[in-house]
């Protein structure tokens, strides 16, 4: 059958349905298999109407087509079998044996046995497997469950559980349209068509003689019928014209307050939650949902009717194809992975920018944000948490952080424009930030809001005023002026802590719906009159609403306290449930998180994957994993065109996945970013060749074409559709591809590595004092480098914002500044008198939000204050002195300190207290690591050992030395270095005689020994901050960039490349860091007491590949011979 016959076959279903003619519904959706009734079905099986439920199904599948098949026929004849032995009604029991169930023996006879003995039992459930069978109710609900479960899994049934999207009553629009275009052809048009049948085409008879009436009384001239010309046609009811009214009766229905109408038609607004003239008619009847209401045939849709309306057009239309408005497919869901982003402590909450489509707001659990700009992998923007004005906050928010220093965010959201954003925190507070498109954030306002934790942030413009709208753990809601901060609104009446807030609009009613942590779910309007409704959410307890992109339909996404996660759509104005979404597992880990996009889909993180639904079908539509290292409830956010989806993962960090419209966007963006950056130096108002090759800059958005114009590298407010026709039709011939091919096409194509000009290398400027310098490391924040070096001695470069460096970070692109206070102090650490710091060991730790730093050089452990460098306390006087910091990933007040005398030291610093020791090393520590996931602490020592201790009572779980290479003494000794992996389990170990992968139980997965042309011993080694490679430091000047996996060489960064000809055989470096957002930066601490940047050429994005055979093969090598295939032998994370 054709798809238009395909179509029809719909058109004539939403006709009976709409004409009342039920049975006949679902016997031609039976016989034509084009869509499963499912509300028919779980009626039938409810009833116990058995015959009719087999003879719907045989219309879609047979028992033999597939195993999902097999399993829903079996059910159902299984479910009748007991019922005939619950009625005592032996003889169709058998009967039902012989005839239904006999089949499945070939398939399972002990299955068919055991169901045959069940005939010798006074009561079927003395059967252990059926001795919790209930009613017979209850067991066709459950049976019903599963039964749903399997037809959505069922292949046969795909494209066939969701009815097409198409406005009501469309057979009729379309024999309407037909006869209106009969008339106009008539050669003798009459005023009042008289029309008596649809069964031979339409033709006015000629007036009395026989000429036509004059055009001006024609009342059909022109393309577009006035209303009442045709009379009612048939036994049921009229097919009216589909007609334009004039603008004075638009005029009129706007100003009309009839509350018969069942959509008001608003621009962007959902549909009736309250009417103008009534505004309290849909709150003044609370209803209780008490279930799921039937599936419809898209009747009432009129929304859409009255939007067309409003807008002037007609329904009467020409057709060109036969594609749909509403057509969609799952290639517009995001699922290719593009970018992983590492923010560096748990993501929170995660917003997209309302115009800039490739801008991320993300909170975290320490109560930093950051700004991502994920198209050129930056962080734009990280703003540690900070009381801005203590002495104003109130005495219960100074009380809590006295007492717990530690905060959340809980929710950040840009305001509507984008010109503004709220971040709302675990303790009392809200801030508000400014923002411009250079990246810049201002603090505007700090309110002390609720007591408690603020939950929720939103908002909202009533009365034409920006608002802010917050709620709370003290049972509140709260409305505030966006701009000065006063408080406008208290809404009370919440029993228990309030946790979200959802504003919306209608006309010029201005509501908000609340939800609590009791599953109470409450609207109100701006007043003081109190709640309006009271209903009770699915699963009554933490829920979240929200409506779709234009505005017309309401969903909500709950948890409950068992972990029973429930998607729904809601009704209005009934206030009831009006359809149910299936696919989450029974018990979800932790609330589940969800969101809509392009009115189309809603997707729900669950059960470590990331689920969608299509709106309009209860059924999941697809489930996705994202290449794993999702969390078991992943938060997720759209961009505003659908484009991109950001979910995080257990690594602290973001995925950003795309469909093909976000790839483009992106790629796009991305080109630019190069292409200003290889630019010569122009003039500021000179064009970018990429002008040039997306036509005339009049075709390009003034957001865009402004963008093109300014050596700037924040992207433009662009969007695909906002292209314009020049690049997007360069753009919509790109074959679409996945976040591997985009990386493929930027490799190096050589293993080494010799010359400067292939690489971005930057000497640090110093004039202080030459000393090795022995550690080095990265501000969280990226945009400044600490490094210590051995007089004790600590050094700090910053870089200034500019129109080329915008965001402020770390890059080796621009020279920073060796920065110190204006007193002139120097961080120094304390020393031991009696051994020189060149011959002690150094250590060093940064606190999460990057305020103050933990330090040692052989003398007392010195906590300084980032911003002035004065020394807050010193403690832990030698002997023995500290050799390595760690602080505890839960409590920035905790730190592991490891000493010289092989000790481990558990060190409360807010109570001056050391908590445990523990002992296992032989010789001096010299590493340690923490993983939050794992709950264990992992230290190494001099004496080449690692040691696993578990967090919470300090217990030593296993011990493991690492193995000598063939040729090579054993045991072996020497300083030893342990870093977890982004994912928390797996565990790089360093040692100058190699560098290992470790598994959570410490059993190396694979290792690599220096040889060929990285021969010299290892210095230093450390991950990325993707986690994707392995940068090694080797003593004579070289840098190896490893595949973090396979531990495969991608390439070799020679001493020459960065380091001058004139000292190039006498320096090496001594550590090496990581930046903590761009992957491929890293800085080496010499032991010249220079400090050396490093990036990938403006040419080449990426560091290594696999190069040609000609290059000659990589110098690399495992310890296990079967990791030398291919990468997809190797053990995934």
């Amino acid at each position: 059958m054709s798809s238009l016959s395909r179509e029809l076959v719909f058109l004539i279903l939403q006709f009976l349905d709409e004409e009342k003619f039920k049975e006949t519904v679902h016997k031609l959706e039976q016989e034509s298999g084009f869509f499963f009734n499912m509300k028919h079905f779980e009626d039938q099986v409810q009833a116990g109407e058995w015959d009719e439920v087999e003879r719907y199904l045989c219309g879609f599948t047979k028992v033999e087509d597939n195993r999902y098949s097999m399993k829903i026929f079996f059910e159902i004849r299984k479910q009748k079998y007991l019922e005939a032995l619950d009625r005592q009604d032996r003889a169709k029991a058998v009967e039902i044996l012989v005839k239904d169930l006999k089949v499945f023996s070939s398939f399972n006879e002990e299955l068919f046995k055991e169901i045959t003995q069940l005939l010798t039992l006074d009561n079927f459930r003395q059967n252990e497997q059926l001795s919790k069978y209930g009613d017979t109710k209850s067991a066709r609900n459950i049976m019903l469950i599963e039964l749903k479960k399997l037809i959505e899994a069922n292949p046969l049934f795909r494209d066939k559980l969701a009815f097409p999207v198409f406005k009501s009553s469309r057979l009729r629009t379309l024999i309407n349209q037909s006869l209106n275009w009969q008339h106009q052809l008539c050669k003798n048009p009459r005023p009042n068509p008289d029309i008596k049948t649809l069964f031979t085409d339409h033709s006015c008879n000629p007036t009395a003689n026989g000429s036509r009436p004059p055009p001006t009384n024609n009342p059909l001239v022109g393309p577009i019928p006035k209303a009442g010309a045709f009379p009612p046609i048939g036994a049921h009811g009229p097919f009216q014209p589909v007609v334009s009214p004039s603008p004075s009766a638009i005029a009129g229905w706007m100003s009309n307050n009839n509350p018969s109408l069942p959509h008001p038609a608003v621009a962007a607004a959902p549909p009736s939650l309250v009417q103008q003239s009534s505004a309290a008619a849909f709150l003044k009847h609370p209803r209780t949902p008490t279930g799921v209401t039937g599936m419809d045939y898209q009747s009432a849709d009129s929304e859409h009717l009255m939007k067309r309306i409003r807008a002037g057009q007609s329904d009467e239309v020409s057709f060109s194809g036969v594609m749909h408005s509403g057509a969609y497919s799952q290639d517009d869901i995001p699922k290719s992975i593009v970018r992983t982003l590492t923010q560096g402590s748990n993501v929170m909450s995660m917003d997209f920018h309302p115009q800039h489509q490739t801008v991320l707001l993300v909170g975290t659990n320490v109560g930093d944000i950051s700004l991502w700009e994920v198209a050129l992998r930056e962080r734009l923007v990280h703003k540690p948490f900070k009381v801005w004005d203590i002495q104003a906050a109130s005495m219960p928010l100074q009380s809590a952080l006295l007492n717990d220093a530690a905060i959340s965010v809980n929710r950040c959201v840009w305001g509507p424009d984008g010109l503004m954003l709220g971040v709302a925190f675990s303790k009392h507070i809200v801030q508000i930030y400014t923002y411009n498109p250079t990246g810049e954030l201002r603090q505007l306002l700090e309110i002390d809001a609720h007591v408690g934790g603020v939950n929720d942030i939103a908002f909202a413009h009533p009365n034409k005023q920006l608002c802010i709208v917050t709620c709370g753990d003290d049972k509140m809601i709260k409305v505030w002026d966006a701009v000065a901060g006063r408080r406008l609104h208290i809404f009370e009446g919440h029993e228990a802590p309030v946790y979200s807030v959802c504003p919306h609009y209608k006309e010029n009613i201005q509501f908000i719906f609340s939800t609590a942590i009791d599953g109470k779910i409450k609207a109100w309007l701006y007043d003081c009159l109190g709640s309006r409704v009271d209903y009770d959410a699915p699963g009554l307890w933490c829920t979240m609403m929200a409506y779709s992109a234009d505005g017309t339909r309401l969903f909500s996404c709950g948890t409950s306290k068992e972990g029973e996660s429930h998607l729904v759509e809601w009704n209005e104005s009934e206030g009831a449930i009006k359809r149910t979404y299936s696919g989450f597992r029974k018990r979800s880990f932790g609330v589940v998180q969800f969101d809509t996009t392009r009115n189309r889909f809603l997707a729900a993180g669950d059960e470590f994957q990331i689920k969608f639904w299509d709106m309009d079908s209860t059924a999941m539509l697809t489930a996705i994993d994202a290449d794993g290292d999702l969390p078991a409830s992943p938060r997720l956010r759209f961009n505003k065109e659908g484009s991109l989806l950001a979910v995080t993962v257990k690594d602290n960090g973001i995925k950003i996945l795309a469909n093909n419209d976000g790839l483009r966007l992106i790629r796009m963006l991305e080109g630019r970013a190069m292409d200003k950056n290889r630019g010569p130096s122009e003039p500021i108002n000179s064009k970018p060749l990429i002008v040039n090759a997306l036509g005339p800059v009049a075709n390009v958005s003034p957001a865009v074409a402004s963008t093109l114009e300014r050596p700037n590298i924040m992207p433009p407010a662009v969007s695909i559709s906002s292209l314009s026709p020049a690049e997007n039709s360069r753009l919509v011939d790109v074959k679409p591809r996945n976040s591997d091919d985009v990386d493929k096409i930027k490799c190096w194509k050589i293993p080494d590595i010799a010359d400067p000009s292939l690489i971005k290398p930057l000497r640090l400027p110093d004039s202080g004092t030459a000393a090795k310098v022995v550690k080095l490391m990265y501000t969280n924040n990226g945009l400044t480098l600490l490094a210590l070096t051995s007089n004790a001695v600590h050094k700090l470069w910053k870089w200034q914002r500019s129109e080329r460096n915008p965001s402020g970070k770390a890059t080796a692109c621009i020279m920073p500044q060796l920065w110190q206070p204006p007193s002139g102090t120097h961080m120094t650490n304390d020393i031991n008198e009696k051994k020189p710091p060149e011959e002690s060991a150094a250590c060093i730790a940064l606190s999460k939000n990057d305020s103050y730093v933990m330090s040692a050089s052989g003398g007392k452990v010195s906590l300084f204050n980032m911003m002035t460098f004065k020394v807050m306390t010193t403690f832990m006087p030698p002997p023995p002195a500290a050799t390595f910091l760690a602080f505890h990933p839960q409590d920035n007040n905790i730190v592991a300190i490891g000493m010289e005398d092989s000790t481990i030291q558990i060190y409360n610093v807010r109570v001056v207290e050391v908590k445990t020791i523990l002992k296992g090393h032989q010789t001096q520590i010299t590493g340690l690591a923490f993983s939050q996931t794992l709950n264990v602490l992992v230290s190494s020592g001099a004496d080449a050992q690692l040691c696993l201790w578990s967090i919470d009572g300090w217990e030593k779980k296993k011990t493991r030395f690492i193995q000598a290479p063939v040729g090579r003494q054993s045991p072996l000794t020497g300083e030893t270095k342990v870093q977890f992996h982004n994912d928390q389990t797996h565990l790089l170990v360093t040692h100058e005689s190699q560098i290992g992968m470790y598994d959570s139980k410490l059993e190396c997965l694979r290792s690599w020994y220096p040889k060929e042309a990285l021969a010299a011993p290892i210095s230093s080694a450390i991950y990325s901050c993707d986690g994707l490679l392995v940068y090694v430091a080797f003593r004579d000047g070289a840098v190896g960039v490893f595949d973090a996996d396979s531990l495969r060489l991608r390439c070799r960064i020679a001493p020459s490349a960065y380091i001058p000809s004139s000292i190039l055989s006498q320096v090496y470096p001594l550590v090496i860091a990581a930046h903590p957002s761009e992957p491929n930066q890293v800085a080496l601490g010499m032991t010249d007491g220079s400090v050396h940047m490093v990036e990938p050429s403006d040419v080449e994005l990426k560091w290594g590949g696999t190069p040609s055979q000609d290059n000659g093969p990589l110098p690399s090598n495992s310890s296990n011979p079967s990791l030398s295939g291919q990468a997809s032998e190797h053990p995934s994370r």
